[in-house]
């Protein structure tokens, strides 16, 4: 580390350290002021992230670590700016908001270090190391906002396939599945892992898989069908595919796909007596469907 860089980061850290209620409420201030009546902005929260982020940077100007390494490398620092970023990421803020507000600190820290150094040179050489720190935190911020979206959306599509894909008590140790739109490979796994996890629970022997309400059965269609088919036999149930219409069943000849080995019928009503009859059952239907 150069002398002069040395100098410039002494100079920040005793401007920040002497002042660091005064940078926090500024930078508080600052926030505020540029969500513009947007995203409402809880000032305690803003005030908590404040105090702690500004004594992080201080620790990290502290540190022994070189400067283009103090926002990603120390530990303190680093974990403020991630919960910042997602925690507003949580709360609905905007990617480019979140980086703003990490930006926003650079005016509070330049306006610290003017108070305190009045030389031109060391002004700037403390103006240029702000610029790289703050920089540094609003990449880190960004990414960290996009990283915690990108789970939330995947949560979410998660819990919207589970919902999409219900199972269903049908009869006595009878589950059926009816599924709409497109089964993809995602949407496979969500179907294999309820059914087979209601068929433990209740104990069934039969599953029944509805097909009326997708569109177009094709290889990759037919193959996921089949995983789970299996999936379902190594539980110790029989498993039957309703829902087979004329356009489909052609489609399935044509591709050359063969479903000998699984038990297919034309309507969920024939595959509901089929299981009956499998399980034996005379029972009456338990009252209405039990959705898992």
């Amino acid at each position: 580390m150069s002398s002069s860089e040395t100098a410039a980061r002494e100079c920040v850290a005793s401007a920040v350290r002497g002042r660091v209620e005064e940078i926090a409420d500024r930078w508080v201030q600052l926030q505020a002021r540029q969500s513009g009546g947007g995203h409402p902005v809880d000032e305690s929260e803003l005030r908590e992230e404040a105090d702690t982020l500004v004594a992080a940077l201080v620790a990290g100007l502290d540190s022994a670590l070189p400067t283009d390494r103090i926002v990603t490398s120390h530990a303190d620092l680093h974990r403020e700016v991630t919960r910042l970023s997602l925690r507003r990421a949580r709360g609905g803020e905007s990617p480019t908001a979140t980086s703003l507000a990490v930006l926003a600190l650079k005016e509070a820290l330049l306006e610290a270090v003017q108070e305190t150094t009045q030389e031109s040179a060391q002004l700037f050489s403390a103006a240029l190391l702000i610029n790289r720190l703050l920089d540094a935190a609003g990449a880190l911020s960004f990414d960290t906002y996009v990283e915690g979206r990108e789970e939330i959306i995947r949560r979410q599509s998660r819990q919207l396939l589970e919902l999409s894909t219900p199972v269903v008590r049908l009869w006595r140790q009878v589950l059926g599945v009816p599924l709409i739109g497109t089964l993809d490979t995602a949407r496979t796994q969500v179907v294999m892992e309820n059914l087979l996890q209601a068929i433990q629970d209740q104990e069934a022997t039969v599953a029944i898989i509805d097909i009326t309400g997708v569109p177009t059965v094709d290889t990759a269609v037919a193959q996921h069908l089949m995983q789970t088919v299996n999936a379902v036999r190594l539980m110790g149930a029989d498993c039957i595919i309703s829902g087979i219409r004329p356009p489909i069943a052609q489609t399935i000849a044509q591709l050359g796909i063969d479903l000998s080995t699984i038990m297919t019928r034309a309507t969920l009503s024939d595959a509901l007596s089929e299981a009956v009859k499998l399980t034996a059952g005379s029972l009456p239907a338990p009252d209405g469907p039990v959705a898992r």
